[in-house]
């Protein structure tokens, strides 16, 4: 009997850590992708690699869900809606860090315009300049991400801006989400 729940409980653990996603990128902003819409990157038209992605659309304050422990914002109650029925197809990959932050090793801000959707997973990446290097081998950046992610989820979220960093300026109009 005792190995049973030995066993039983082992695999409840098991089952409950394989559930829990790491710790949410959340900004100063208070909300996930710094309150812009994740389900509206779908509906974006994607660039060509070396183009500028469109703007991300800013959610609003009012149309908000939570999700791995973080609030998210969306432009419209459908959107919201979509997300809510299933979260991990819109939530970007690695709790909304920089993509190319991972392949190299560690957790940091993602820019939440500087986006592309790999075999409909969203992507998000720090600067215009990390962009030039992580789409130099996107694939290849993220089997390495991949690989890395495993032993950064259960670190501690990026607590830095985005914003504050200057090759940012000029890749957002405005903050969101929308009052």
């Amino acid at each position: 009997m005792f190995k049973r729940i030995l066993l039983g409980s082992a695999v409840l653990v098991a089952m409950t850590g394989a559930a829990l996603a790491g710790e949410q990128y959340v900004d100063e902003t208070g909300f996930a992708i710094s309150g812009y819409d994740a389900v509206a990157y779908f509906n974006l038209p994607q660039k060509d690699v070396g183009m500028d992605q469109p703007h991300a659309v800013p959610g609003r304050a009012d149309i908000t869900a939570d999700y791995n422990g973080a609030t998210w914002a969306f432009a419209s109650e459908e959107n919201r809606d979509m997300f809510m029925a299933d979260p991990a197809k819109y939530a970007p990959k690695y709790d909304g860090h920089c993509a190319f932050g991972v392949a190299k090793g560690g957790k940091v801000p993602a820019n939440p315009n500087l986006w592309r959707i790999v075999d409909g997973e969203l992507y998000l990446n720090i600067t215009p300049a990390v962009v030039g290097f992580w789409t130099t081998d996107i694939s290849g950046n993220i089997n390495t991400a991949e690989g890395n992610w495993s032993g950064l989820e259960s670190k501690a979220a990026s607590a830095k801006s985005w914003m504050a960093i200057t090759d940012n300026d000029g890749t957002y109009d405005m903050a969101a989400p929308i009052k």
